[in-house]
C-alpha cells in the first residue's frame, strides 16, 4: 500500500495537526507492506526543495514563497502533488492548496487513487478567506472519498461538514502514551516540581494564541486562593499575558514557562493536581493535551465549545465543563476540585481509563488502517500482525 500523508506543516514543526501526522505516518512506517512519505511546504522562504527522513519516513519540504492569510504560497508543492502516484493521498485540513491542486487537477480521475480528508477544524479567524473558500471545499469533498473527524461534534458543529454526514468517519485521535508509566525519573522530578510551587498546582500547555482562552483563566486565578498555575507555551500573545499577570499581582503564583523538554513536560503532568483547557473558540476542535493530562490521571476542567473537546473530558466523568470566557467559572469549577480531593481522584482515575481505552496511537492506527483497506477493497481480516501476535500497524 503506497500512501502520501500531506499538509501545510510537519516535523519540527510542532502543533495539534503536526504532531497527529507525524504519529500516523512513523506508525504506519513500521508496517510490512506499506510505503508512507510526507508532502509538506517548507516552513521558510526557499526557492529550493528540501528533503529528510524523520522517524524512517522521507518527508519533502516544497519551495516556498512564502504566506498568504496563512495558506503556504508553493508552486513547488503543486507539481510534486499534481505528479503523485499514490494508493491513499491523505490531506489535512484546513489547507486549501491541496484542495485546489486535486480538484483543479482532476488528479483522482487520472490516477484511480483514494482521497482521504481528516478534518481539523473550520476556518474560523479569517471570515472572509473561510467564506471564499467555502464554494471551493465543498466542490473538493464532492470529490473526496471519506472524511475523519475526531469527534462526532465535530460534524454537527461544522458548517462545511454537516452538508457532508454520508462521508464522515470518527476516528479519535491518538497520541503516544508509553511514557506514562516507565520513567521513574519523571516521578521523582515531578516531586521536585511540586515542593517548587505552591500548592495545589494548576496547569495548562498549549500555544498563546487568541483561541485558548488563556487570559481569563488568569483572571480565574484572582479568585482561586492558595493554588498556582504554570502555562506552558509560547506564542504571539505572551507579551501581553505576563502584563495581565503584572496587573494582576499574580507573579508570585503564575508562571510561564517556554515549551519544555519532554521528560520535563510529562513531569509536570504528573506533578500537577488539575488541568485547565480554557479555550475560547471552536478553533479548538479536539484538545489532545486533555488526553495526555487524563493518562496521568488528572481531572480536566475545559470550556463547553461545540467540538471535539468536550467529547475527550466528559463532564461529570473525566472533569468539568464550564461556559467559554467565563472567568468566575473557571476559578468556581477549580475551587470545587481544590475542596474535594476525592473527587479529584475519582475523575482523574476515570480519565486515565478513558485515555487508554480510547485515545491511544495504536487505536487511531488501526482505525484508520481499517478505513484504507476498506477504500481499496482489501479485507480487514489481512492485516499484518507482530511476530508478538500483535497488530503491526
Amino acid at each position: 500500500m503506497n500512501i502520501l500523508q500531506t499538509n501545510k506543516a510537519y516535523y519540527p514543526v510542532v502543533g495539534g495537526i503536526e504532531t497527529n501526522i507525524r504519529n500516523l505516518a512513523r506508525s504506519f512506517a513500521r508496517c510490512p507492506d506499506v510505503d508512507v512519505r510526507v508532502l509538506v511546504c517548507s516552513g521558510h522562504v526557499t526557492m529550493r526543495d528540501e528533503r529528510a527522513t524523520v522517524d524512517g519516513v522521507p518527508v519533502t519540504y516544497a519551495a516556498s514563497m512564502g504566506k498568504a492569510l496563512s495558506m503556504p504560497l508553493s508552486l513547488s508543492y503543486v507539481r510534486h502533488l499534481w505528479r503523485e502516484r499514490a494508493d491513499i493521498v491523505h490531506v489535512h485540513s484546513p489547507f486549501p492548496l491541496a484542495d485546489l491542486t486535486l480538484m483543479l487537477s482532476g488528479w483522482k480521475r487520472k490516477t484511480g487513487a483514494r482521497i482521504v480528508l481528516t478534518w481539523h477544524n473550520d476556518i474560523v479567524r479569517q471570515k472572509l478567506a473561510g467564506a471564499l473558500y467555502s464554494p471551493v471545499v465543498h466542490r473538493f469533498l464532492a470529490q473526496v472519498d471519506r472524511v475523519i473527524v475526531g469527534a462526532p461534534n465535530n460534524i454537527s458543529s461544522s458548517r462545511v461538514l454537516s452538508q457532508h454526514r454520508d462521508k464522515c468517519e470518527v476516528i479519535p485521535f491518538g497520541i503516544d502514551l508509553d511514557w506514562v508509566d516507565h520513567e521513574p525519573s519523571t516521578m521523582a522530578r515531578a516531586e521536585e516540581i511540586r515542593k517548587t510551587h505552591l500548592s495545589p498546582l494548576i496547569l495548562f500547555v498549549g500555544r498563546l494564541v487568541y483561541y485558548k482562552g488563556i487570559e481569563f483563566l488568569i483572571d480565574a486565578m484572582t479568585d482561586v486562593a492558595g493554588a498556582s498555575l504554570v502555562i506552558v507555551g509560547s506564542g504571539p500573545l505572551e507579551k501581553n499575558l505576563r502584563a495581565q499577570i503584572d496587573r494582576r499581582k499574580l507573579g508570585h503564583r503564575v508562571s510561564i514557562l517556554h515549551p519544555v523538554p519532554e521528560a520535563e513536560l510529562h513531569a509536570l503532568y504528573h506533578a500537577c493536581d488539575v488541568f485547565v483547557l480554557p479555550s475560547s473558540e471552536p478553533t479548538e476542535g479536539f484538545g489532545v493535551v486533555q488526553v495526555e493530562a487524563m493518562a496521568c490521571g488528572k481531572p480536566v476542567i475545559a470550556t463547553n465549545l461545540p467540538t471535539g473537546v468536550t467529547f475527550v473530558n466528559q463532564h461529570g466523568v473525566t472533569g468539568l465543563i464550564v461556559p467559554p470566557k467565563d472567568s468566575r467559572a473557571l476559578a468556581d469549577a477549580i475551587n470545587v476540585l481544590m475542596a474535594d480531593p476525592s473527587l479529584r481522584e475519582r475523575l482523574g482515575a476515570n480519565g486515565r481509563r478513558r485515555a487508554f481505552q480510547e485515545f491511544t496511537i495504536q487505536k487511531m492506527i488501526d482505525r484508520t488502517m481499517e478505513l484504507y483497506r476498506r477504500l481499496l477493497g482489501l479485507p480487514p481480516d489481512s492485516m499484518a500482525r507482530s511476530d508478538a501476535g500483535e497488530r503491526a500497524c
